[in-house]
């Protein structure tokens, strides 16, 4: 296969990836890593190292922002240790695939859900001496900061993804253009 034709195939297979660090079933900066990889190994490692390191970088800490943001968005509403134990057994959960599976959505949408839920539930377990109304109140609360800490993180991810297709292209496109 021609060099060109591989590179604008991997290049559309990123921009998938990146659509995928917001939408719910389409895998995200996997799927750009995995794209990477190829063109490393097809090419033997012809991209300089720096790129490649931030590129990586850029990877590893749109893995973990989705949890950082729950995390972030349960403190900022008061969350208890409850609640962000069960948020994280909740994602951990989700992202295995032990809630039921969604039509579309899969590990991503098992994490939103999971964390929502298992904050939800850690924080009504918690706030046992209120009353029912009451603790239904505080534990919706808990789960709305966790939905909007990781709508914050998703926004981050999304960011990282195109940092990292970016830093991809601006180490390799003079390589491939003069092939």
């Amino acid at each position: 296969m021609n060099l060109m034709v591989l590179y604008w195939i991997l290049l559309a297979v990123m921009l998938v990836g990146v659509a995928g660090a917001v939408l719910p079933g389409v895998p995200g900066p996997s799927l750009i890593l995995v794209a990477i990889l190829v063109w490393c190994v097809v090419t033997k490692f012809a991209i300089p190292i720096l790129p490649l390191g931030l590129i990586f970088v850029a990877l590893i800490l749109s893995a973990v922002v989705e949890w950082l943001g729950s995390y972030w968005g349960a403190k900022q509403v008061g969350a208890s240790k409850w609640a962000q134990y069960g948020m994280f057994a909740g994602m951990a959960v989700g992202f295995f695939g032990l809630l039921p599976a969604l039509p579309i959505g899969g590990p991503i949408a098992g994490i939103l859900l999971g964390g929502l839920l298992g904050g939800f539930v850690g924080e009504y377990l918690y706030q046992r001496n209120l009353p029912t109304s009451e603790r239904v109140k505080t534990a919706g609360k808990v789960s709305l900061g966790i939905g909007f800490g990781a709508l914050i993180g998703n926004l981050i991810e999304v960011v990282l993804a195109i940092v990292a297709v970016g830093v991809f292209v601006w180490s390799t496109w003079s390589s491939v253009m003069w092939t």
